[in-house]
Order: C-alpha cells, then sequence, then structure tokens
C-alpha cells in the first residue's frame, strides 16, 4: 500500500511510532501528483519545493504530538482559501496573479496543526457551478470515469482525495460545493453549521451562505479535520463563540435509540431510481443497527432553488464589485477612459457563468424589482429555516440523497445551465437554513460512479452527524475504495 493512498489517522500512527517520515509521505503524495495530475486535473498551483521544505522542518522537528495533530501530513486547499505569498485565483482569470498578503485563519489553524500545504485545487470561478466546468484554468476530471464531471464548485478539492493526490483536502460550500463533489468522486465531505469555522480570508460568493469544511477518504478524518479547523475566530463577524466538541470521541457511540427523519420532499420525482436504491439501503441499515425512521416534511423544499439564484447572485454582485482593475487583480491594457478600464476589465477577466450570476444579482437589487424578487427571497429562507427547526424537534438527523443523479458526463449540461442549477436542490437549503451536511459514499451507480448519501442536523450537530456517519461507513465497507479510471 503506497503511503499517499493511506488515511490521516493511519499515517498519525506511523509517524508517531517513527515508521514513515513527514517526507516520505510528502514525496509519495508528489509522485502520485506526476503520475495522475495530467488525467485528472486537480491542481491549479502546485507548491512543491515548499511542501518539502515544510515537510523536512516537521520531520526536524518531530513535532507530531497531540498538539499539532496534522504534523507531516500534506493537505491541499481549494483555490478560494487565501495563503500568504501562493497564487490564490479563485478558478478567474481575473485573479490569475494574485498573492495574497496574509493567510486565511483555517490555513493558520491548518499550520499551526503542523499540516503540509501542498498547493491550490480547481473550482468553479468564484464557487459559482455545479460541476466544476466553469473554472478558467481546465475542467478537472472525475477519478472514477474521466469523461464525467467532479461535480462543483469544489471539484478539485474531491478529485484529489479520491485521487490520492493529496492526504485531505479543503473546500467551500455555498449551496452544495463539498456535498456534491464528495457524493460524485465517492469521498467524506461536511459543510459545518454556518458559524462554525471562521470565513476570514475566504474569497466570498455569497457571504450569508458560504461555509469552509474538509473533504477526506473516511469519516475519522473529516473528524479530525473539522476539530482543527472550527473555533471561534474575532476577525470573522459571523463566528460564533462556542466550545468545539471532541469530535473523534462521538464515532463510536453508534445510533441505537437515534430518530432517523426521512423528508419525503427528498424523494419526489426526479430523483435516479439507482440513487434511492442506494440512499433506501442505508436507510435499512440504520434501521437495523437500532435508530428509529420517521418522515418529516420540509414543505418549502421546492422554492429552495428560486430563493438560493436571487440571494446568492445578489451578494455576489455586491462582492464582486471589488474587482474593478484598480487595486489587485487583472487590469484592462490602454483604457482611454475610467469607465472603459472598470468596463473591459470586468468583461475579460470573468468568466460567463460568473457575469450571468452578476448581472442577474444586480438586477434583483435594483430599484423597483428589489422588494419582488430579493426581498421575496428573505422571506422564503425564513420558512425554510421554519421548515428545518420543526424537523428537527421530531428527530435528531435527517437522510437523503445528496444528488439527484451520480455525476453526468463533462460537456453534457452545456447548453442547459437550468438543470445544473436543479442539481443543487437537496443540498441547497442546508445552506440557506445553516444547518450542517455531510456526504457520505453509501453505494455505486450501474456505470460504476459513486453515490453519496446526504446526513443532515440541527444547528451545530455535526457530532450527531459523524456518529451515523461512522456507523453507517463500518456497515457499508466502502471506505478504502479507491477509482479504477487513472
Amino acid at each position: 500500500m503506497e503511503l499517499n493512498s493511506l488515511t490521516i489517522h493511519q499515517l498519525q500512527e506511523m509517524l508517531a511510532k517513527g515508521e514513515v517520515s513527514s517526507v516520505e509521505i510528502t514525496e509519495s503524495v508528489l509522485t502520485r501528483i506526476d503520475q495522475v495530475e495530467s488525467k485528472v486535473g486537480a491542481y491549479i498551483t502546485l507548491d512543491r519545493d515548499n511542501a518539502l521544505a515544510q515537510a523536512a522542518e516537521a520531520d526536524k522537528q518531530q513535532a507530531f504530538t497531540a498538539a499539532r495533530p496534522l504534523a507531516g501530513i500534506p493537505l491541499a486547499l481549494k483555490d478560494v482559501v487565501c495563503t500568504e505569498g501562493l497564487r490564490t485565483t479563485s478558478g478567474s482569470k481575473i485573479l490569475e496573479s494574485f498573492i495574497p498578503p496574509y493567510d486565511a485563519t483555517l490555513v493558520t489553524k491548518l499550520k499551526e496543526a503542523g499540516a503540509i500545504i501542498l498547493g491550490k485545487l480547481s473550482m468553479d470561478e468564484f464557487a459559482m457551478g455545479s460541476a466544476n466546468e466553469n473554472c478558467a484554468f481546465g475542467v478537472p476530471h472525475n477519478p472514477w470515469a474521466l469523461d464525467h464531471v467532479c461535480g462543483g464548485s469544489s471539484g478539485g478539492s474531491a478529485a484529489a482525495v479520491a485521487a490520492d493526490e493529496c492526504i485531505a483536502s479543503i473546500g467551500s460550500d455555498t449551496g452544495g460545493s463539498i456535498r456534491l463533489p464528495a457524493s460524485h468522486c465517492g469521498v467524506v465531505g461536511v459543510k459545518p453549521t454556518y458559524g462554525r469555522v471562521s470565513r476570514y480570508g475566504l474569497i466570498a460568493y455569497a457571504s450569508s451562505l458560504d461555509q469552509l469544511g474538509p473533504l477526506t477518504k473516511d469519516v475519522r478524518d473529516a473528524a479530525l479535520m473539522l476539530k482543527t479547523i472550527s473555533g471561534y475566530d474575532r476577525l470573522d463577524s459571523t463566528s460564533l463563540n462556542l466550545p468545539v466538541p471532541d469530535y473523534v470521541a462521538a464515532l463510536d457511540q453508534g445510533v441505537r435509540g437515534m430518530k432517523v427523519g426521512i423528508p419525503k420532499e427528498y424523494f419526489e420525482e426526479g430523483l435516479a431510481p439507482e440513487v434511492e436504491a442506494a440512499v433506501r439501503n442505508t436507510i435499512s441499515i440504520l434501521e437495523k443497527a437500532g435508530a428509529e425512521i420517521i418522515e418529516v416534511s420540509l414543505p418549502h423544499t421546492s422554492y429552495g432553488v428560486a430563493a438560493y439564484y436571487v440571494i446568492a447572485p445578489a451578494e455576489a454582485s455586491s462582492n464582486l464589485a471589488r474587482y474593478d482593475g484598480v487595486r489587485f487583480g487583472h487590469r484592462t491594457k490602454d483604457p482611454e477612459t475610467l469607465v472603459e478600464m472598470y468596463k473591459k476589465s470586468k468583461s475579460e477577466g470573468f468568466g460567463e457563468e460568473v457575469k450571468r450570476r452578476i448581472m442577474i444579482g444586480t438586477y434583483v437589487l435594483s430599484a423597483g424589482y428589489y422588494d419582488a424578487y430579493y426581498k421575496k427571497a428573505l422571506q422564503v429562507r425564513t420558512l425554510i429555516v421554519n421548515d428545518f427547526k420543526a424537523a428537527f424537534a421530531k428527530c435528531d438527523i435527517m437522510v437523503s440523497p445528496v444528488s439527484p443523479s451520480p455525476a453526468w458526463r463533462i460537456g453534457e449540461k452545456d447548453d442547459d445551465p437550468l438543470s445544473v442549477y436543479l442539481s443543487d436542490i437537496l443540498t441547497i437549503s442546508a445552506n440557506l437554513s445553516g444547518v450542517p451536511g455531510l456526504s457520505l459514499p453509501c453505494g455505486f451507480s450501474n456505470e460504476g460512479l459513486p453515490i453519496g448519501l446526504q446526513i443532515q442536523a440541527a444547528h451545530f450537530g455535526e457530532e450527531k452527524l459523524f456518529q451515523a456517519a461512522s456507523c453507517l461507513e463500518q456497515e457499508l465497507g466502502l471506505a478504502g475504495r479507491k477509482p479504477t479510471a487513472i
């Protein structure tokens, strides 16, 4: 077994016993990148020399301790997180040459924990997409079927983990952008409760929806990663000052007596039969393990996509106004007037999907339309929040599919952006309501493509996510399965 194929906790044990060095682990991962990156295309920027230097320093310090749980572990980051001295593009030509002068709080936490930062991973431009087909630097390929999408917008983060091009990674989730790629690439992905992980240093798409979280090879690694990156940050006004539980301690508690809600609206028309079959199988496993299965209702689910695609573009319109060619980012050559500089810099720097969403957002915020669209969407959001509160008054967790279908072929939906938007229908509500969600591999399609199970809990109920996910992972026996297309 190659070192690059192992999990964080397996490598932690080997490092603690002195059986392996951080340099050996990092070299194994870099060798794997050399072998498969030309097929997968997960990375935008690979910081090879610095990663090896970090690994050598970790070995020199022999720094693996409980206080530095990720010492010597090579990780990679979605290219939406600011890294001091390392290019950060957000998947966009407008930031192609941007080198941040500071680290995001999440990056600081990872470095303090001893992690090795390998580089930055592919993503939909400014996190706008469900398939990672909107990246200005190329489309990553699903390691399970290279002609299929990875899911978006954190497609590179999921593909790199699935392909063993890093031991674990970080993604961001605005409407499903961790959970969808995790589902399509057969890895574990966690969207934490809004406010659990600092957003300071995250390049914003929609500030009231964005959340950072881990993508890993198994549930235990996800618990380790989330514990490391969670916590209050005074630099983020939306960060909540609450204790961070020991998520690893929840892994062995089982599900006996747990009430599991099945949202009936998530099993209606449009759900692929093989997806439903895989999810229904996991529900039966939970029941056999002692959980109580009950039906719950989220009656405003059908309005979620419409509300999201008003709120998120509106916030994007505001957030992306800063890319004006003046302070940083792409600036057009030789503009004759200030207005021309603004127009051309943005037109040349932004891709088509980003332009589409900026225009939608500007429209719904404009005079005469604000009440009809943006205000109405916020009211629908409140109804969705109330739906989740009512459901979690009856159950501990909810389980459902992550995506209505397995991954589709690259380019298959190029002429139908609406159908791509609708692929978010089962994940968007968690962002609108702020609750945590986890994607766990639960089966495979007839074509051999991964299918993900979504587990959701009430606000700050991540322990229950890990409790259920760990039980299912053991029963399903899918952890450690590797793609064969690379």
